[in-house]
């Protein structure tokens, strides 16, 4: 006896967008909740020019995310200590239990494709306030860097 493969795969459409616990905008897409998806979990992120959501980490899961338009900055690391910048058409991995913030400091926004290897719609993540001063710093020091090399 088979099993039915009828319903095996499902097309979504982007939904409403919910705030994240970190501060982040999501339109949910792939995921358990909607697909019942066992390892992979996949959405649309939108980061508007200027804002951040708050540091945090993923302590199970990775995190892989394309750049469909704009750019943003990400700090990562136990003091927020290395920066990644990302563009329309790049990709970026972080794995899990790694402190991160990212920041959009452009003029339009950031919106990328988010895949986890955390099923779930809301992923666990946890926040790491004790970081947010060092974010600030980090964060103004980039921003001095950016306007002395124009």
């Amino acid at each position: 006896m088979s099993k039915d493969l009828s319903t095996a795969c499902k097309t979504v459409k982007l939904s409403d967008s919910h705030q994240a616990q970190q501060g982040t905008s999501y339109f949910h897409g792939i995921s358990s909740e909607t697909t019942n998806s066992q390892q992979i979990c996949m959405h649309m992120i939108h980061i508007p020019p200027g804002s951040r959501p708050k540091v945090h980490k993923h302590t199970n899961h990775e995190t892989a995310i394309y750049v469909i338009s704009g750019e943003a900055y990400t700090f990562f690391g136990d003091q927020l200590q290395f920066v990644e910048k990302t563009s329309a058409g790049d990709m970026l991995f972080i794995p899990a239990n790694i402190p991160h913030l990212p920041i959009n400091l452009g003029v339009e926004t950031a919106i990328g494709i988010v895949a986890r290897t955390d099923p779930h719609q809301s992923e666990s993540v946890v926040l790491l306030p004790e970081l947010e001063g060092i974010a600030e710093k980090v964060i103004n020091e980039l921003k001095a860097k950016i306007k002395n090399s124009v």
